[in-house]
């Protein structure tokens, strides 16, 4: 398959609809983690053009930074501590419309305005989340909620 991504035009939904089946394909076949980490952060962040993009993996009790696309970002997240921290420890997505508003947010970037987490589960264990940040407040809502859901899945799929 060619890994040249077709950046797609439309509603939010007809975005993720297109996206979809490009990281299906990025995906198919590959086994390693970190390589699918990277492609997904890499497709999202070349579709939306985002701020940031990336996953944060549970290592020895802390989220630990992993694969991204953007600026450079926090290396260690406390369970509880920050947007990251409490989808953690909520087990939960959370949508955050203005960062500024989140009580405990962690400032990696000045930039960010809005932000959402979702968790990532592997054989039902938590194993991490993926992050990303908005340079525009209000940015993220429940179509992004629903679509970054079903990549998760599809990702937990292939590792």
């Amino acid at each position: 398959m060619s890994t040249d991504l077709k950046i797609a035009t439309g509603s939010k939904a007809e975005q993720y609809e297109s996206l979809i089946p490009q990281i299906k394909g990025l995906l198919q076949g590959e086994t390693d983690w970190i390589a699918n980490l990277a492609n997904i952060s890499a497709s999202l962040k070349e579709q939306f053009d985002w701020l940031w993009v990336g996953f944060y993996l549970v290592k020895n009790d802390e989220l630990v930074l992993g694969p991204f696309q953007g600026p450079v970002a926090c290396t260690r997240i406390k369970k509880g501590r920050g947007v990251c921290g409490k989808a953690w420890e909520q087990m939960n997505a959370i949508i955050v419309e203005d960062v500024s508003k989140f009580p405990g947010h962690i400032a990696c970037s000045s930039l960010s305005k809005s932000e959402i987490v979702i968790p990532v589960m592997h054989n039902g264990k938590f194993t991490g989340v993926l992050d990303v940040d908005s340079v525009f407040f209000n940015s993220f809502d429940k179509t992004d909620e629903r679509y970054l859901k079903e990549i998760i899945e599809i990702l937990e799929e292939n590792i």
